[in-house]
C-alpha cells in the first residue's frame, strides 16, 4: 500500500506554467500506460493476478498471450505501452498547434477527425504504425463516422453515441491552455465535445477541462480543485462528484478507499457491477448519471492529498476502466505540481516510443499564445465597451 503523500502543498509550488503543463500531459501517459494492463478487472482480480497490489509497471494480463488471449486481443496493454486515451490527447495537442488559439467543434470537424483518418503513427499496444482510425475504440470512431461520413454538424455530432469517457479522456490540453481560468476550460470543452458525446460524457469533458485550469492555479490545492468542479458541474455529475470526494475525504490511503469510492459513485453510475458485461440502461442520456471515471478519479486525487502517485496507483488498483480513471488523475496531479516519478516516465516514453514531453512543449507554446491573444481581444472589448458606456452618459 503506498504511504500518503509527504511533500507539502507548499514544495508543489515551485512549479510555473511550463513545468505545470509537462506535469500534467507526462503525468496523464504515465497514468494511462500504468492503468492499461489491468483495466476491466476488479480491484479482487488484480490483487489475485498480480499477488498483491500493483505498485507500478506491470506486464499483459495474459502474458504472451497477448495477441490472441480475449477480451483484450489483439491489443499490447502493459509493458509501459500507452493506450488510446493518450493517443487522442496528443492528437488534441496537434489541432491546438495548428490552429493557435482556442478550439471548437468545428476544429475537431476540421483538424482533429482528418488527423485520425490520414497520417499513420506508430500504435504502441499494436506495435506497428497504423492509423489512429485502427486504434481508437466505437465511440471515438464515431467520429469520423458522424462528421467525416456522415456530414453532420460538428456541433451535433456527438447526438446519438454511446455516452462514456470518450471525450474526457483526452481533454487535459484543454483545461491546461485555460490554465486558471476553469470556467474558461469549462466552455471550450463543452464546445469541443460536442462533436463527440452528449449528456453527462459531453459534461464531464467540461469539468475535467475546468478541473485541470483550476489545478493551474499558483495557490491551487485537491479541495480547490473539487471546488472548482462542483462550481460548474451539472445535474448526476456534479452530484457524483460532491457525493464521491465527500467519501474519499475521510481516506489517506487507497487500499481502504477502494470499495467505499466504487459504492459512492454506484448509484450514479449506469454500466453496472460487470464492467465488461454493462445492464441494459449502460451509457445512454440522462441528466441523472454519470460517467464513473472522473468523480473516481478526483476521489482518489482528495485521497492522495495531491500526490501522483498515490492517485494514479489507487486509480489503477481500482480497475474497471482504470486507464482512463489514471490518465485523469495523472493529469490533475501534475497540474497540481505533483510529477511523475522520473523512472515510470522514462519507461513509458522508451516503451511506447513516443516523445512525452514534446507534445508539452508546443502547448506551452500555443497556450502563451492563446493568453496574449485573449488579452489584446479582452482590452479591444473593454475599449469598445468604455466607448459606448461614455457615449451613453452624454446623451
Amino acid at each position: 500500500m503506498t504511504p500518503k503523500a509527504t511533500e507539502t502543498h507548499e514544495a508543489r509550488q515551485v512549479l510555473g506554467l511550463d513545468e505545470r503543463i509537462t506535469a500534467a500531459l507526462v503525468g496523464a501517459a504515465v497514468g494511462d500506460a500504468l492503468g492499461g494492463p489491468v483495466e476491466g478487472y476488479t480491484p479482487e482480480q488484480i490483487l489475485e493476478r498480480h499477488a498483491g497490489r500493483v505498485h507500478g509497471i506491470v506486464g499483459p494480463w495474459n502474458g504472451d498471450a497477448w495477441r490472441t488471449a480475449r477480451p483484450i486481443a489483439p491489443y499490447h496493454k502493459g509493458d509501459g505501452h500507452v493506450t488510446d486515451d493518450t493517443l487522442m490527447t496528443h492528437a488534441l495537442v496537434r489541432v491546438y498547434a495548428q490552429v493557435r488559439d482556442h478550439l471548437d467543434a468545428y476544429a475537431v470537424a476540421g483538424h482533429l477527425v482528418p488527423d485520425l483518418m490520414t497520417n499513420p503513427r506508430w500504435i504502441p499496444e499494436l506495435e506497428a504504425e497504423a492509423l489512429p482510425l485502427q486504434r481508437i475504440f466505437l465511440a471515438e470512431k464515431w467520429l469520423v463516422a458522424r462528421i467525416h461520413y456522415g456530414h453532420i454538424d460538428p456541433r451535433e455530432a456527438g447526438v446519438g453515441n454511446i455516452v462514456n469517457c470518450g471525450a474526457a479522456m483526452y481533454m487535459a490540453p484543454v483545461g491546461l491552455v485555460n490554465a486558471a481560468n476553469p470556467a474558461g476550460a469549462y466552455a471550450e470543452a463543452l464546445d469541443i465535445a460536442g462533436a463527440h458525446q452528449s449528456s453527462y460524457g459531453r459534461e464531464a469533458a467540461a469539468v475535467f477541462a475546468a478541473g485541470v485550469a483550476a489545478a493551474c492555479a499558483p495557490d491551487s490545492t485537491p479541495d480547490s480543485v473539487i471546488e472548482a468542479c462542483l462550481s460548474l458541474a451539472k445535474d448526476g455529475t456534479r452530484a457524483a462528484i460532491e457525493t464521491v470526494c465527500e467519501v474519499a475525504s475521510r481516506y489517506s490511503d487507497f487500499e481502504s478507499a477502494l470499495r467505499p469510492l466504487r459504492e459512492a459513485v454506484t448509484p450514479y453510475d449506469t454500466v453496472g457491477p460487470d464492467y465488461r458485461t454493462p445492464s441494459l440502461g449502460a451509457r445512454r442520456p440522462s441528466r441523472l448519471h454519470t460517467i464513473e471515471e472522473l468523480p473516481v478519479a478526483l476521489g482518489m486525487l482528495t485521497v492522495a492529498g495531491g500526490d501522483f502517485r498515490h492517485a494514479v496507483l489507487g486509480s489503477v488498483n481500482y480497475g474497471r476502466d482504470c486507464d482512463s480513471i489514471a490518465t485523469m488523475a495523472g493529469a490533475l496531479a501534475g497540474a497540481l505540481g505533483s510529477e511523475a516519478p522520473s523512472d515510470w516516465s522514462k519507461t513509458v516514453a522508451e516503451a511506447s516510443r513516443l516523445d512525452l514531453w514534446e507534445p508539452a512543449r508546443t502547448l506551452t507554446e500555443v497556450t502563451r499564445e492563446v493568453f496574449e491573444r485573449d488579452v489584446h481581444r479582452r482590452r479591444s472589448h473593454e475599449g469598445a465597451f468604455a466607448q459606448l458606456r461614455s457615449a451613453g452618459c452624454s446623451d
